[in-house]
Order: structure tokens, then sequence, then C-alpha cells
């Protein structure tokens, strides 16, 4: 699959920017927005609730999230000390769960964000993150606790999908071809994930970006995914390799 050249917010070099206050550079990176009314909003909402613990910090998460966000379904819980960026480009659907210290970062200058689902569970400690991509988790999925979802482009998650802890969907890369200048000073280039419906993913299992995993497939623990693996197709390994096919008695 040939690689895409895609561009990136990145945050390092932002937060290096000389010529910017503090509040701007904040408000640019954290907020997504440069209007006062924005920041003050988030900031009393976060600083209100966010930390607060048990069934008092439930309800007020649940009463004023929804006010910075893009859009929030019904019966949303959020854990306490979730991270929350450019939540106006993050979407949530019905009865969904962020557990404790998740981070939620819609960051990006041309992408849509973050999209989550209906009675999705978000484990604690899992970070959604975008450079200018999207990411997509459909309904009824449920992501461990400890896993990162990194989009410079998009990933995909479909419908009852199980992901377990500690694994990472690497959605983009750096370019490498020259070497007259630092790698970290070539920029990104991203192709996308895609996780289809009915897929379970073991724990500690690295997708590397390009990749399809099709439907009703098993990604084995610590697999690293270089490349699609088909339907009901049974993987594991470094890298993973075909181990069954789940229609074979």
């Amino acid at each position: 699959m040939k690689n895409q050249s895609h561009g990136s917010m990145d945050t390092q070099k932002e937060l290096l920017r000389s010529r910017e206050s503090k509040i701007k550079k904040y408000q640019r990176l954290f907020v997504g927005s440069t209007g006062y009314y924005d920041l003050i909003k988030y900031e009393l909402v976060t600083l209100m609730t966010s930390w607060v613990p048990g069934a008092i910090g439930l309800f007020l998460r649940s009463m004023l999230y929804p006010a910075i966000f893009r859009t929030c379904g019904k019966n949303v819980m959020f854990g306490t000390n979730v991270v929350l960026r450019h939540p106006k480009k993050i979407s949530i659907g019905d009865n969904t769960v962020i557990d404790d210290n998740c981070v939620l970062d819609a960051k990006g200058e041309e992408n849509s964000g973050i999209f989550i689902g209906r009675d999705v569970f978000i484990g604690r400690n899992t970070i959604l993150y975008c450079q200018n991509g999207d990411i997509y988790i459909d309904d009824h999925s449920n992501i461990g606790s400890n896993c990162q979802i990194f989009s410079a482009k998009f990933v995909k998650i479909g419908k009852k999908v199980l992901v377990g802890a500690y694994s990472y969907f690497v959605g983009g890369g750096h370019k490498f071809d020259r070497i007259d200048i630092p790698i970290i000073d070539q920029g990104r280039e991203a192709n996308g994930i895609t996780i289809k419906d009915d897929v379970w993913v073991g724990a500690g299992v690295k997708v590397l970006d390009g990749i399809t995993v099709n439907e009703s497939s098993i990604l084995g623990t610590g697999t690293v995914v270089t490349k699609d693996v088909p339907m009901y197709a049974i993987v594991g390994g470094i890298p993973a390799k075909l181990i069954k096919d789940r229609r074979e008695t």
C-alpha cells in the first residue's frame, strides 16, 4: 500500500512558537478556540467537575460536560480526571462510559475529530489522540484500560469490537527518506487503520498504520499486525501470522 502524505499538527512545535502568548497557545491546543467565551466555559466545567469523586462527580460531569462537546448523548458517564482537548470536535453517543484518567484529544487544523458511538466503554488511562486525524469507535465496542489510539489520518473501529488492555493502534508514522535532516523534521505520513465489526484484539496488541482487520477475526495477545487480516482469521506472533481460520472444524 502506497503511503500518503498527510499534514499534522505538531504539538511540540506549536508549544515552542515564540510570537504567541501562553494563553493563546493554551486555547489553541486545549480548548480548540481562541474565543474567551469558549475558554471560560471550558475552564469552569473542567475545574468544577473533573476531579470530584464518587456519585456527585459522576452526576456533575454528566450534566455539565455535554455543554462543551459537539454532541453528547443521554446517560453518558465520565470518570474522574478525564482530559479533554478540542471538545467541540468530540461526539459521544448514548449510554457510553469514559473511565477515569482517559484522554480525548481531537486536536487538528483540518480534521473532524473523535466520534464515539452508543453503548461504548473506554477503559481507564486510555488515550484517544488525534494529530490532524479522526477516530471513530462504533456502537457496543469495548476498549480496555491503558490503550492508545493515535490518528494522523483515520482510525476506524467497528461495532462490537473487543480491545484488550495495553493495545496500541499506530495510525501514522514519520517520513524517513532523507538522511540529511533528522527524522523528526521530515513530517508525518499516514494511511489509516480500519478494524471491522466483531473483532477481538488481545491484550498488548500493536496494529500498524495502513492495516485493515476484517470481520470476526482474532488478534492474539502481544501480536504485532503488519499486514491485513482476513475475515475469521486467528493470528498471532511478531509479526502476525495466520494460526487458524475460525470456520475450520
